[in-house]
């Protein structure tokens, strides 16, 4: 199960997310996967802040805190707090994720089929990734029996790969296949890990309510 909150802080924007994944191997063992995301990123694009916890069967397996600012050419630092204290610096292009989300939206409505970037999200200790993003052709969503949010908009097939910039592998840490509306919001998504694939169908969506900014 993901729940995903996208808010309008005024000043920035906020996510939280919440993943949950059960893995039952073939000799019975079981085990339970929960991340917790919580992220701020500044409207202009060049300040970010982020704290992720990951537990494993119930117990603290990782916890990862801090913030990052970028100047106007990409180029920045990412300042962790947790795992332990360490400085790290951003390549020229870097985007943080909301950006990089209006971005590919910008792309895709704009009719181009292929945009790439260096992400970084703070989801680990690892650093930037780069993000290969292919966009299909647009197509309408429908107009009835559906929430106003998913209805009658545009929406996109898109690919996106994954590659961290620490390793030379020519493969994909992972991808990642969504239909994306012109909203923001991810009507399907399919992650692909190499070993296994999760298939992601949207249950529920729902509008929050107007931040007053």
């Amino acid at each position: 199960r993901m729940m995903f909150e996208w808010a309008d802080a005024c000043d920035g924007w906020t996510t939280e997310q919440r993943f949950q994944l059960r893995f039952v191997y073939a000799e019975g063992d079981e085990m339970a996967m929960t991340t917790n995301y919580t992220t701020w990123e500044a409207k202009d694009g060049q300040r970010y802040r982020f704290n992720v916890r990951k537990l494993i069967n119930g117990e603290e397996d990782e916890e990862v805190r801090g913030d990052a600012r970028l100047a106007k050419d990409g180029t920045g630092t990412a300042v962790f707090s947790k795992p332990e204290p360490q400085d790290m610096e951003l390549p020229p292009d870097t985007m943080f994720p909301t950006a990089h989300t209006l971005a590919v939206l910008d792309h895709a409505g704009a009719g181009d089929t292929f945009f790439n970037r260096v992400v970084f999200d703070g989801a680990d200790s690892e650093g930037a990734t780069e993000v290969s993003t292919v966009i299909g052709a647009a197509v309408q969503t429908k107009e009835d029996g559906a929430d106003p949010l998913l209805k009658g908009k545009t929406a996109w097939p898109v690919r996106m790969a994954f590659f961290p910039l620490k390793s030379d592998s020519a493969q994909p840490e992972y991808e990642m296949s969504l239909r994306l509306l012109q909203n923001g919001v991810a009507e399907s998504m399919q992650i692909d890990y190499g070993d296994f694939t999760v298939n992601a169908i949207l249950e529920k969506v729902e509008a929050l309510p107007r931040s007053g900014c």
